[in-house]
């Protein structure tokens, strides 16, 4: 029993890896790339569960500003384009790192290329210290290779850092038969395991993601991040989204 007479809160998952796709920095109906009222929102969102005591661990992607797999018929090679893509992770990783700050949490921001201007380089007995020590790591630019997508490098953080479930954030409930803004009658799946997930072609994420946390026996969770309390929810071990999982 805690001092006020609570009972004290007991997640079901200690140390997480949230996944957020460069999507979520803005908004339907502004140009902006980043909107400072929507990460203000995020950042909202993954304070209530810090304040459950959860280790966390923040993997973001750069879609809302560059998208390096979408460059070469551009003229942009596929390498130049991802390294682009990586920098602007970065940047969605500082702006997140700010939001968070100014609500009076600590945070540390590692990133895979060295940049020691702006952060940390990722230095895995580092990381785990700042999780030891409460502060939430964000972690940018990948895995620091092209041809990398940044779900692949939500997976091999969450390996690294011994994250009990790496938490996949969509605008969707979960993952479905099929695109269920384009079919209505697409089905969502409560549970998948990761060779069904793999053999389906689950495009919501890469199969090299499903592959590395299958291997390191990190279940995936995916649901809507901004359905309200879906977060608090999947931390306290109810059935929210889409797990997958071995079994």
């Amino acid at each position: 029993m805690s001092k006020s007479g609570q009972i004290p809160i007991k997640p079901k998952y200690k140390r997480i890896v949230l996944k957020l796709s460069g999507e979520f920095f803005k908004s339907e109906d502004s140009r902006m790339s980043i909107d400072p009222l929507m990460v203000t929102e995020m950042a909202k969102r993954i304070k209530t569960i810090y304040n459950m005591g959860v280790e966390i661990g923040v993997v973001v992607g750069g879609g809302n500003i560059f998208r390096g797999a979408n460059t070469q018929t551009r003229g942009i090679d596929r390498a130049t384009g991802d390294y682009m893509g990586m920098l602007a992770t970065i940047i969605n990783a500082m702006a997140l790192q700010n939001a968070l700050e100014h609500m009076g949490i600590e945070t540390r921001l590692q990133t895979a290329i060295e940049m020691p201007k702006v952060a940390e380089p990722f230095i895995l007995r580092r990381a785990l210290r700042h999780l030891e020590k409460g502060r939430i790591v964000i972690f940018g630019g990948g895995t620091g290779n092209p041809y990398v997508s940044t779900d692949t490098a939500a997976a091999l953080r969450a390996s690294e850092i011994g994250a009990d479930v790496l938490l996949k954030a969509t605008k969707v409930k979960g993952i479905y038969s099929a695109d269920p803004v384009l079919n209505p009658d697409a089905v969502k799946y409560t549970k998948l395991t990761f060779d069904e997930a793999i053999s389906k072609s689950i495009r919501i994420m890469d199969t090299s993601a499903f592959s590395m946390c299958r291997e390191n026996h990190i279940p995936i969770i995916v649901f809507s991040f901004w359905e309200k309390g879906s977060l608090e929810a999947i931390i306290m071990g109810k059935k929210v989204g889409t797990l997958v999982t071995e079994k």
